[in-house]
């Protein structure tokens, strides 16, 4: 759909589905072009917070490729290759595989964690700029109905 200046009862007209997959895919792109800048993927904060018993993970257990997979099912892309940026994780000397394959959160990696956590305040507030913190859970509360309307569960 062409960007083009609409009026409120053409807005309104607006299908829904097609908007929201605009916003995914705009707001994972630019999340990921960001994160790649600081020199890390998506997926690798991904891997590093479901090992960590500071975040994700429940007990900082190790966990191999396939439970990792099923524990970021939700969220994994399908271009997302997590065996790949596992092994770039242990390279780093963030991750480290045991014997039977699990991989585990280093020090290193922790510590990595939280530095690149730390990025994530710049990407939101460059995204939500010019949008009104209440508008933006307005939003927020229009999109958890659709969801409902639509059968979906809505958290």
């Amino acid at each position: 759909m062409p960007d083009q200046q609409l009026g409120d009862a053409e807005l309104a007209a607006q299908p829904a589905a097609y908007w929201m997959g605009v916003a995914h895919e705009a707001l994972i792109a630019y999340t990921r072009e960001r994160q790649a800048e600081k020199g890390y993927t998506q997926p690798q904060f991904w891997l590093l917070r479901n090992l960590s018993a500071a975040d994700i993970s429940p007990d900082g257990a190790g966990m191999t490729l396939p439970e990792l997979q099923r524990a970021m099912a939700s969220y994994i892309r399908p271009e997302d290759d997590l065996a790949v940026d596992a092994e770039a994780l242990v390279r780093k000397g963030w991750l480290r595989r045991d014997a039977e394959d699990r991989l585990w959160i280093t020090e290193e990696g922790e510590q990595a964690r939280l530095d690149l956590k730390r990025n994530a305040p710049a990407i939101r507030a460059a995204l939500h700029a010019g949008i009104p913190d209440a508008d933006y859970v307005t939003t927020v509360k229009v999109l958890r109905q659709l969801v409902r309307n639509a059968g979906g569960t809505a958290a």
